[in-house]
């Protein structure tokens, strides 16, 4: 399959890193339904033990909120830009640079993985191998968060936030996707939450959990 979407979108969140960090800033503020469920994923983690991925962390905002409910979360990003603020921002977290296609992790090494809104960049073809991605660095047991945008169709954005030209697609899924794809890298679904249905994009939130 061809990596142009890749470099398309590592290029586009490069041009458009500082804009998008000011957009996402104080975003979990007024998000209780976010909060509660990243209390939630907080809370399981911490029973199955190990380091948990913020994988596709951005500028590191909900890396750090995972750290300030107790959990030993990490930031991994396809952006060096991004990485750079987050590093910045956050300068007693860790953070480095890799693709959710390839995670620059050990088999088993981890005990959660959080990809929040950060697989919507991912086409259909290439999600079943993120997912496998995913239960590869997990401990048995290990947690999934996976947060995305709901609907039926893919956005072209290619204006960022900055004014900037970018060239990135944001692919809208059903829960009832993003689940089956988990249950066939071997995951089993602890839950769906819809949040704010009648908006005319809700948001959804998945919890996996890999085999014990």
């Amino acid at each position: 399959m061809p990596d142009n979407w890749l470099n398309e979108t590592r290029d586009s969140y490069d041009t458009d890193a500082a804009g998008y960090a000011e957009q996402v800033r104080g975003l979990l503020d007024d998000r209780p339904y976010l909060r509660a469920g990243l209390a939630v994923f907080a809370e399981t983690v911490r029973q199955s033990g190990g380091p948990v991925a913020d994988v596709g962390c951005g500028p590191g905002y909900v890396t750090r909120h995972l750290r300030d409910l107790g959990v030993d979360a990490f930031g991994i990003d396809l952006s060096p830009e991004m990485v750079a603020i987050a590093r910045r921002d956050h300068p007693d977290l860790g953070f480095e640079v890799g693709s959710m296609t390839d995670l620059p992790l050990a088999d088993g090494s981890v005990g959660g993985v959080l990809a929040f809104w950060s697989v919507i960049h991912i086409p259909d073809a290439a999600v079943p191998g993120v997912f496998e991605e995913f239960r590869r660095v997990l401990r048995p047991g290990g947690q999934v968060l996976v947060g995305f945008h709901v609907g039926d169709e893919t956005r072209h954005s290619s204006t960022g936030y900055t004014g900037q030209p970018i060239n990135v697609d944001s692919h809208r899924r059903r829960p009832g996707q993003i689940s089956e794809w988990l249950r066939d890298a071997g995951f089993t679904i602890e839950a769906e939450l819809l949040m704010r249905p009648d908006d005319e994009v809700p948001g959804a939130i998945v919890f996996a959990q890999a085999p014990v």
